[in-house]
C-alpha cells in the first residue's frame, strides 16, 4: 500500500448491518468499487462492503463502497 493511499478495510456482516440500518439504505444503494481496484484489501469478493478512511487535516472522513 502506498503511503498516500487511504486505508481500505473490509467490514464484517455485523458492521454492514449496523451501517445499512443507521443510514436507512440497502447495500445496492451504496457507491460501487471494482473488484480489480488496487486499493482493496486481500481476499475481497463481490458483495463485500469496504470502509475507506481518508485523512484530511485533523479530520478523518469515512466512505463506504460495495465491491462489484
Amino acid at each position: 500500500m502506498h503511503s498516500l493511499q487511504p486505508k481500505h478495510s473490509k467490514l464484517n456482516e455485523k458492521e454492514i448491518n449496523e451501517l445499512l440500518e443507521k443510514k436507512n439504505i440497502s447495500k445496492a444503494q451504496l457507491p460501487k468499487i471494482l473488484s480489480t481496484d488496487a486499493g482493496l484489501p486481500e481476499n475481497c469478493q463481490i458483495g463485500d462492503v469496504i470502509k475507506i478512511e481518508r485523512k484530511e487535516g485533523d479530520k478523518v472522513n469515512l466512505y463506504f463502497r460495495v465491491v462489484i
